[in-house]
């Protein structure tokens, strides 16, 4: 059996050049239900988590020669390289390295019972929860945001609590551009329902909104955030191409009445024009729609749904005009005026691994599938459309990037590691977060779970380890869904105890 591990990265600087090199770890934790609070939402926004940390003295002991790796793979992204290690903080004394008991919240659009990953990695983390088959279980959250804060396993202390005790264990620059809180919230989502049309403000905006309206802005920051797809997983993701909304607009009659003629003839004349005209005819368009009165958007829906309805029952297939996704929106949301957003936003089907990454001001959707997200610490989500809850039309309609282009512009692909063969890295445009993705095949005796300085989380998706720190009393049993907070400048010998393929999403900030 072959051991698998990456040069450990030991000062922030080699950490900022060696992203790439750095390895995943996986790690199991039994996870608390919360159960579902009539007054809460049917959806939840987003935040942040916690971490933990601790240094090395000298040349880390997570530190391996670049020749154990082993014979590099063809075909991959040419990565930074790693520069000689040297001298890391002083280690904190208490440990740094934990299991934790994650929330579960069983928002109504979550998928039920054991068709959900979410119940899923629920009870194989821990087997003595009794998972209900007519209850939905949507969200994992992974972090210390105080709507579902982490507990430490076999403790009553949780993680925000910690971190609040422990900041040192966010990293130096971490601690110090994060104000002592760590600036992700780390997910698992299982959509068996599409979530609202919406979009999440910059930072600017985020305190504009939240000092006018707190009790729907509960908060001044911006939430960038980062879906990858665990399966087969279906979303709205930023504005089509033009030439794709002027088609809708002429085979969908329905769709155009509620544009109106004169915006309608606006777009189609921006076409190849410069992108300030694009956007405010894309403007217009779009807020033409959404303002529309709910009588004529009810009549108008109605009307295409039986048109599509009778064209599908005489064996006519209305992909053309989006015609399955269409009935699907219209069966989970009647009336709402967020099922004609298919014809102006791009619909994705990641497939497992495949990610996007939805910055701030994109018009977005979650529709079906399960997924991984990341996303900074805010609770800041602006709707207009395919939710019971506070929408805000005006803010949306001014606050949207109105730039279009194709679905496949709209994919984020990992970055793979040149020193580590396992290792993926999803690294967005954003200070706040980035995931990896670890690989590990069942042929292996071990994998390293390099050092950062950073506080990171890890999650087991599939496979069964044990894992060792220098800071842990005693070895750490994970099992699939099992989750792992690791300090900043730990490292974690993850022993596979199971010849299966390992499967590991690692959430951490790399400044």
């Amino acid at each position: 059996m072959t051991a698998y591990t990456c040069p450990s990265l030991a000062r922030t600087s080699a950490l900022a050049l060696c992203v790439a090199s750095v390895a995943l770890s996986k790690l199991p934790v039994s996870m608390r239900l919360l159960k579902r609070d009539p007054s809460l939402p049917s959806e939840a926004p987003g935040s942040a988590g916690a971490g933990a940390g601790a240094g090395a003295r000298g040349r880390p002991e997570n530190y391996i020669s670049r020749d154990a790796l082993g014979a590099d793979r063809g075909g991959r992204r040419e990565g930074p390289t790693c520069p000689e290690p040297g001298p890391g903080p002083a280690r904190m004394a208490s440990p740094a390295v934990f299991p934790l008991s994650c929330v579960v919240q069983q928002y109504a659009w979550g998928k039920t019972g054991s068709s959900s990953e979410v119940a899923r990695l629920l009870a194989s983390s821990d087997p003595s929860v009794q998972i209900s088959e007519d209850q939905p279980y949507a969200e994992l959250w992974m972090g210390a945001h105080p709507r579902g804060d982490a507990k430490i396993l076999g403790s009553q202390k949780t993680l925000g609590q910690w971190i609040a005790e422990n900041q040192d264990c966010l990293g130096s620059k971490v601690k110090a551009a994060f104000h002592g809180k760590l600036p992700f919230l780390f997910k698992v989502l299982s959509v068996e329902t599409a979530l609202s049309i919406q979009a999440h403000p910059d930072k600017e905006l985020a305190e504009k909104l939240h000092l006018q309206a707190p009790q729907h802005y509960p908060d001044a920051n911006h939430k960038p955030e980062m879906a990858i797809a665990l399966t087969s997983f279906q979303g709205l993701c930023g504005f089509r191409p033009l030439e794709e909304i002027v088609a809708f607009l002429q085979k969908v009659p329905e769709f155009r009445f509620l544009i109106g003629d004169a915006a309608a003839a606006q777009l189609q004349q921006s076409v190849g024009s410069d992108s300030q005209a694009v956007a405010s005819a894309l403007r217009r368009c779009f807020s033409q729609l959404m303002t529309s009165e709910k009588k004529a958007v009810v009549e108008q829906l109605d009307r295409l749904v039986m048109r599509i309805s009778q064209q599908v029952c005489a064996g006519n297939h209305m992909e053309d005009v989006l015609g399955e996704l269409l009935l699907q929106l219209h069966q989970e949301y009647p009336g709402d005026i967020g099922c004609f957003a298919i014809y102006f936003l791009n619909v994705l089907t990641l497939k497992p691994g495949e990610a996007m990454f939805l910055e701030a001001n994109v018009p977005h959707a979650y529709l079906k599938g399960d997924c991984v997200e990341c996303m900074a610490c805010s609770d800041n989500t602006v709707r207009a459309g395919l939710t019971p809850k506070f929408i805000d039309v005006p803010t949306l309609c001014e606050m949207l990037s109105y730039s279009p282009s194709p679905s496949q512009d709209r994919l984020f692909h990992p970055a793979r590691s040149q020193e580590d063969p396992c290792l993926s890295i999803y690294n967005p445009p954003v200070p706040d977060f980035t995931v990896m993705k670890m690989e590990v095949p069942g042929s292996a005796a071990e994998y390293k779970v390099t050092a950062l300085d950073s506080a990171s989380i890890l999650l087991v998706v599939q496979g069964t380890v044990t894992a060792s720190t220098p800071t842990a009393p005693a070895a750490i049993p994970l099992r699939r869904g099992g989750v792992l907070f690791i300090g900043a400048s730990e490292s974690v010998l993850l022993r596979l105890t199971v010849p299966e393929d390992l499967l590991l999403f690692r959430a951490c900030c790399l400044l």
